[in-house]
């Protein structure tokens, strides 16, 4: 019985983790331009109801921020990690920020956020 009640927390620790709101910066080492990395990134977290932005970095990175769920946001982290079909993923790195709530969309930037 003790192990069925440890998977019952485990299970509801998850449930609720899933749902805490969330902001990530993500920084993609790689080759991740001229690959459609943002407009796959958009899909991707569209279908997983994540908000906010991608846009191209001079130095041929991928930075994009993140807002949602917990457990949707760390999905979108995960794709990113692999990537498109030509891209090759080298490093992402995450930064954690303050939850703001204040993006509606996810949007590919072409300027400052």
């Amino acid at each position: 019985m003790q192990k069925k009640n440890v998977n019952f927390r485990d299970s509801k620790n998850s449930e609720n983790d899933g749902k805490e709101k969330i902001s990530v910066r993500l920084l993609v080492t790689g080759k991740v331009q001229g690959v459609y990395f943002r407009f796959n990134l958009q899909q991707i977290a569209k279908k997983n109801s994540v908000v906010g932005w991608v846009r191209n970095l001079p130095d041929g990175r991928v930075e994009a921020l993140l807002e949602g769920n917990k457990g949707d946001v760390d999905k979108v982290i995960e794709w990113s990690m692999i990537g498109p079909e030509n891209a090759r993923v080298d490093d992402v790195k995450t930064d954690y920020l303050q939850y703001e709530g204040k993006f509606s969309d996810f949007v590919i930037q072409h300027d400052e956020p």
